[in-house]
């Protein structure tokens, strides 16, 4: 029979507080493996875990718990998986650091996910795939429907690398199956970002037909929720369980929970309340305010703190023309229209304190950049009129 295994990727979120956790002093993951079998380690994507988190992923969840985990960019997004920049020496590194999670069955696969721009090269992508051990299980997904070719799928069925099937915006949820199991994520369908994104019931519906046409076909299927922001991961988790018949009672009365919640919160969540008031300060006390004291309206001396912690080189202006600017600051976007009072920003941050009509590190970041006399006529003229303003996410 094989075993469903669905869960989300990540579990240690504070949007979480209040639907899935009772506080932030908690502990997440002894809380999130009581309710669920399997979580895709997302924090291994971006650094090197150490023998003490290792130890405690293993301490902190029951015997059968199973744990999936993110292959470091530094391979797949930096080195690009070519074996001529010493990737053999990262990759041994990080399997050592696995290997107690394997001894204890506990890992399920390795995922290497590809960055966006890699090209097609087979030549370079099956010499890579050969220094593999064969110790570890391997699911890649690619991010680029150039991979999505016959010759790519019959590479993974051949080295025994599950392909990944995605839910996303930009490519086509294609299943295929190359070795005995089957890896699915879910990222959302939103626009920036894609994860903050609530499925729709029947949404998720159009799936079961093809999971259950999966089933019989391997051993084991792992599906991870990516779509993370406000605890939506967790409830479109627990109703996929519940149409497969998979899910626990434990599963369904939290889901009913949620459900619930959900309703109640609604408003709150899918369209956060704009605060209307109106600017304490007169347009004689903008003009004698200088940049930081118009910044320190706007932003907390936590977060102008934390906005040194970004890169100068992570923040792009995309555009500033008119009353129309647009950027980047790392993998974030901010839009800011001075003509019709808006701001937009989609990092989890901004969905809270926009509320409130202040800006997060991001933002902040942003402005420091800006000329200073302009980063100076955009905030005086949000602060002269703030109640018209619309923070949005």
């Amino acid at each position: 029979m094989t075993r469903i295994l669905l869960g989300t990727s990540g579990w240690s979120y504070k949007d979480w507080i209040g639907i899935l956790y009772e506080n932030d002093s908690e502990n997440k993951l002894l809380k999130y493996s009581s309710i669920f079998d399997t979580a895709e380690i997302d924090s291994t994507f971006y650094s090197y875990p150490s023998e003490k988190v290792i130890k405690y992923l293993i301490n902190y969840t029951r015997e059968d718990f199973i744990f999936t985990a993110k292959i470091p960019k530094i391979i797949t997004h930096k080195k690009k998986l070519d074996i001529n920049q010493g990737i053999e020496e990262d990759l041994l590194k990080f399997f050592d650091l696995m290997k107690p999670l394997q001894k204890t069955e506990k890992l399920g696969c390795l995922l290497f996910q590809l960055p966006p721009k890699l090209d097609l090269n087979l030549d370079k992508f099956e010499k890579f795939l050969k220094i593999l051990p064969n110790e570890f299980r391997y699911a890649i997904e690619f991010r680029n429907e150039k991979w999505l070719k016959e010759e790519v799928f019959k590479i993974l069925s051949d080295y025994d690398i599950a392909y990944t099937i995605v839910d996303e915006p930009l490519l086509p949820s294609i299943v295929k199956i190359t070795t005995d199991f089957t890896y699915i994520r879910w990222h959302g369908r939103g626009k920036k970002p894609w994860y903050n994104y609530h499925y729709k019931e029947e949404e998720l519906k159009d799936w079961v037909p093809k999971i259950k046409d999966i089933q019989g076909k391997v051993k084991e299927i792992f599906g991870f929720f990516n779509n993370h922001f406000h605890g939506y991961a967790v409830h479109n988790c627990l109703q996929m369980l519940e149409m497969l018949n998979a899910s626990t009672n434990k599963q369904k009365e939290i889901k009913e929970k949620l459900d619930k919640y959900l309703e109640i919160k609604k408003e709150e969540i899918y369209a956060p309340k704009i605060t209307s008031f109106t600017s304490a300060f007169s347009k004689e006390d903008l003009e004698k305010m200088e940049f930081n004291e118009l910044l320190g309206v706007l932003i907390d001396k936590a977060r102008i703190r934390k906005t040194s912690e970004i890169m100068n080189k992570d923040v792009k202006i995309i555009h500033m023309e008119n009353d129309l600017i647009e950027a980047l600051v790392k993998e974030y976007h901010i839009t800011i229209d001075l003509n019709k009072k808006i701001i937009l920003h989609d990092c989890a941050d901004w969905s809270r304190v926009s509320q409130s009509k202040m800006f997060c590190k991001h933002i902040g970041k942003f402005f420091f950049l800006l000329p200073k006399e302009k980063a100076e006529k955009i905030l005086r003229k949000i602060l002269s009129n703030i109640g018209e303003w619309e923070f949005k996410f």
